[in-house]
């Protein structure tokens, strides 16, 4: 258990645990059912997906969409949204800040706020009953059907995003984020009509919205679900968390992930020599750059016992 005011004891730790490992009762009938709007909106996403792989909507235009907007996006959420805005782990300048959040909101991941706030609560409530995503409940309820039903998680986020409350521009992305693929799929389908790309500006835009959005939408989840049931542990820490280093490259970093939830404020996720950490790598060039400073930065020391941290 990781307390912002100082260490959690011995009795804190054991009760972590005990419910980490105990087993899990039903879910109340009221997250039984599933959500019509989001059930609906990501049956349709991963229709499109599919659609995009047609080979007549393949071109190299369209890979190249692809992974400039994969690496504009995963970089947003990894970046952007979990080491700057929810754990506040650098300080960059406001336009840095708010460019990064907008990439990372382009993953349609609800708005920052709900992002951050549910994140805030993943950490306090880590693998427990209560955690919206909790790895307790199987593979299946942390990689993604946690976000079909009605989560408790959701009523709390005002509580865990006071520091975001107050500003404008993040409420507006929290209200509008859905809006945001209305621009980029307009420019995308006229430069694909207008460069009579392979596919045309269709083509483009399900290879960069849709195709995009699943492949994000699922290596984001694997740090939910995989990360929890797969990999080493560098530390001790009271929950399931693993490293795991396919997951790793997928998500820029975010797969090493027992590390960061022993250190959940470190800018730094892979700790040892072989865990490279793309998106520590893109920290250090900001920096380089004068556009981060304040880099909490956690170090492994072999043998060292886990301390848990603000």
């Amino acid at each position: 258990m990781r307390s912002h005011g100082g260490h959690a004891s011995d009795r804190q730790e054991a009760l972590i645990r005990a419910g980490v490992t105990a087993p899990r009762t039903p879910l109340p009938k009221s997250q039984r059912t599933y959500k019509f709007g989001t059930t609906a909106f990501m049956l349709a996403i991963h229709v499109g997906a599919v659609f995009a792989l047609l080979p007549g909507f393949w071109s190299w235009q369209s890979v190249v969409a692809l992974a400039v907007l994969y690496w504009v996006t995963v970089l947003g959420v990894t970046l952007g949204l979990h080491r700057l805005l929810a754990h506040r782990s650098f300080v960059a300048p406001r336009w840095v800040e708010r460019t990064l959040v907008l990439m990372g909101t382009l993953a349609c991941q609800s708005g920052p706020i709900e992002w951050v706030g549910l994140h805030r609560h993943h950490h306090k409530f880590s693998d427990q009953a209560n955690d919206h995503h909790d790895a307790g409940r199987g593979l299946w309820w942390s990689h993604s059907d946690w976000m079909l039903h009605e989560i408790p998680a959701v009523q709390h986020v005002e509580r865990f995003t006071g520091d975001l409350q107050r500003d404008p521009f993040y409420r507006w992305l929290d209200r509008w984020f859905l809006l945001l693929q209305i621009p980029l799929g307009a420019a995308l389908w006229w430069y694909g009509e207008r460069a009579n790309v392979h596919g045309g500006g269709l083509g483009l835009v399900l290879w960069a919205i849709p195709l995009r959005l699943v492949i994000v939408y699922h290596v984001t989840w694997l740090v939910n679900s995989a990360t929890h049931a797969f990999g080493y542990r560098n530390f001790d820490s009271p929950d399931l968390s693993r490293n795991c280093w396919w997951v790793a490259i997928l998500s820029f970093g975010e797969g090493w992930h027992n590390n960061h939830h022993a250190h959940p404020a470190s800018a730094r996720h892979g700790l040892r020599w072989f865990e490279f950490d793309i998106t520590w790598q893109h920290i250090k060039l900001l920096r380089s750059l004068g556009l981060a400073k304040r880099i909490r930065e956690a170090r492994y020391v072999p043998g060292a016992a886990y301390v848990p941290n603000s």
